[in-house]
C-alpha cells in the first residue's frame, strides 16, 4: 500500500469514528447521565475550547517534532481516552466530569492531529499533486459526514451509547497503525529560533503578511460565525416553523455534503485547467451566488430550494477549500507549516462561539425565518473577502 493511500485510509477511518462520537458522546450524557441543556452546552464547549487554549502552541510543537509520531500519538491518546467511557460504565462509575475530561482530551488530540496532518502531507506527495491529495482527503471526510451519524445512531441503539464509543476508539487505534506505516521521509528540524512566544508570532506574522492567506482567514472566520447562526436558524425555521420531520431534516442537511463530494472530485482538475488564482476567485464567487437563493426557502415547493442551493454551494466551497489549502501548503516554508496551519485555524475557528451567540440573539429578534435567512445570506457573503481581493485572479503557486 502506497503512502498516500495509507494516509487516506487512516483519514477515512478516523473521520468516520469521529462522526460516531459526535452522536454517541452527547447521547451518553443525556441517556446515561440525564444531562440537561446546560450540561450539553458545556460538553460541546469543552471539545472546541482546545482550539483557543492550545491551537497556537500546537503549531510550534508540530514544527519542532517529526509529524508522523505526532499523528500516531494523537490517535492513540484519543483512542485510549474513549476506551475509559465504556470501562467506567461497566463499573458503574461514569460521572459527568469524566465525560468533560474525555471531551477535552479529544479536543486537544484533534488540534494536534489536524495541524500535523496538514503539515505532513507535503512530505508524502510532490507539490504539484497537493490538490489531488487534498481532494481525496476531503472526499473521505464528506463520506464520513454522510455515513457516520447514521452509523452512530445504529450503534447506540444496538450497543447503548457508552459502548458505541468503542467504535471510535477502535477507529483511532486503527488509524494510528495505518499512519505508523507511512514511510515518507521528513526533513530534519533544528527546533526553530526563539522561544514559544516568538515562534507563535512568526507563524501569525506570516499569515497576516500574505494577502491571500489573510483574506482566507477573514472569510473563514465569517464562515464560522455564519455556521453558528445557521445552526440556530435551521432548527427554528425548518423543524419548528415549517414542521419538517427529523428524518427529512437530516436529509436536507446532508445535501451540502453530497455537493462537497462532487467538489472534492473536481478540485484538482479545475485548478490544473484554470490555475490557482482563477480557481480561488471563481469558486468563491460561485459560492456567494449559489448560497444566496437558499434564503428564499419556504413551505411547499420552495423547500427544495434549500438542498439544491446547499449542494451546489457545497461543491463550489469545497473546490475553494482544496485550492486554498494546497496553495497554503505550497507557499509556506516547510519549517513553518505547523505554525501557519495553526494560526489559520486559530483565526478562523476562534470565531465559532460568536456564531452561536449571534444566532440566539437574531432568533429572539427576527424569529425562525429571519435568523434562517440571515444565516444563509451570511454564509454566502463570508466569501466576499476573497472575491474582492485585489489581484486574486493573478495568484500563482
Amino acid at each position: 500500500m502506497g503512502d498516500l493511500r495509507r494516509f487516506t485510509w487512516a483519514n477515512a477511518v478516523t473521520q468516520l469514528g469521529t462522526q460516531v462520537t459526535v452522536v454517541a458522546l452527547p447521547l451518553t450524557a443525556v441517556l446515561v447521565l440525564d444531562a440537561g441543556a446546560f450540561e450539553l452546552g458545556v460538553l460541546s464547549a469543552v471539545q472546541t475550547v482546545a482550539f483557543l487554549l492550545v491551537g497556537l502552541p500546537a503549531g510550534v510543537w508540530v514544527d519542532r517534532w517529526r509529524r508522523r509520531p505526532v499523528l500516531v500519538w494523537s490517535e492513540l491518546v484519543r483512542g485510549v481516552a474513549l476506551l475509559t467511557v465504556p470501562a467506567a460504565a461497566c463499573l458503574g462509575a461514569l460521572p459527568l466530569p469524566h465525560l468533560y475530561a474525555v471531551a477535552l482530551v479529544l479536543g486537544v488530540g484533534t488540534v494536534f492531529f489536524d495541524v500535523a496532518q496538514m503539515s505532513f502531507l507535503p512530505a508524502i506527495v510532490p507539490k504539484e499533486q497537493l490538490e489531488r491529495a487534498n481532494g481525496r482527503l476531503e472526499a473521505t471526510r464528506q463520506v464520513s459526514v454522510l455515513a457516520g451519524p447514521g452509523l452512530g445512531g445504529w450503534l447506540v441503539a444496538a450497543l447503548t451509547a457508552p459502548f458505541a464509543l468503542l467504535a471510535d476508539a477502535v477507529a483511532y487505534l486503527g488509524s494510528a497503525a495505518l499512519v505508523s506505516g507511512v514511510r515518507a521521509v521528513e526533513p530534519s528540524r533544528d527546533g526553530g529560533k526563539g522561544g514559544l512566544r516568538a515562534q507563535v508570532a512568526e507563524g501569525m506574522a506570516f499569515v497576516l503578511r500574505e494577502p491571500v492567506l489573510r483574506r482566507v482567514a477573514a472569510g473563514g472566520a465569517l464562515t464560522r460565525v455564519a455556521l453558528g447562526v445557521c445552526a440556530v436558524g435551521y432548527l427554528l425555521y425548518l423543524v419548528v416553523e415549517l414542521r419538517v420531520a427529523t428524518a427529512g431534516y437530516g436529509l436536507l442537511l446532508s445535501a451540502a455534503a453530497v455537493g462537497a463530494l462532487a467538489g472534492a472530485a473536481l478540485a484538482s482538475r479545475v485548478t490544473w485547467r484554470h490555475g490557482v488564482g482563477p480557481t480561488l476567485y471563481g469558486s468563491a464567487l460561485l459560492t456567494v451566488v449559489l448560497h444566496l437563493p437558499g434564503a428564499a426557502t419556504g413551505p411547499g415547493w420552495r423547500l427544495l430550494i434549500f438542498p439544491v442551493a446547499s449542494a451546489l454551494a457545497g461543491a463550489a466551497a469545497t473546490v475553494f477549500n482544496v485550492a486554498q489549502l494546497s496553495y497554503r501548503q505550497r507557499i509556506t516554508p516547510e519549517r513553518m507549516l505547523g505554525r501557519v496551519h495553526a494560526s489559520m485555524r486559530f483565526l478562523m475557528w476562534g470565531a465559532m462561539p460568536l456564531g452561536g451567540l449571534a444566532g440566539g440573539a437574531l432568533g429572539e429578534w427576527l424569529g425562525g425565518q429571519g435568523v434562517f435567512a440571515a444565516g444563509v445570506a451570511l454564509l454566502g457573503l463570508s466569501y466576499l473577502p476573497i472575491v474582492t481581493a485585489p489581484g486574486i485572479r493573478r495568484v500563482a503557486a
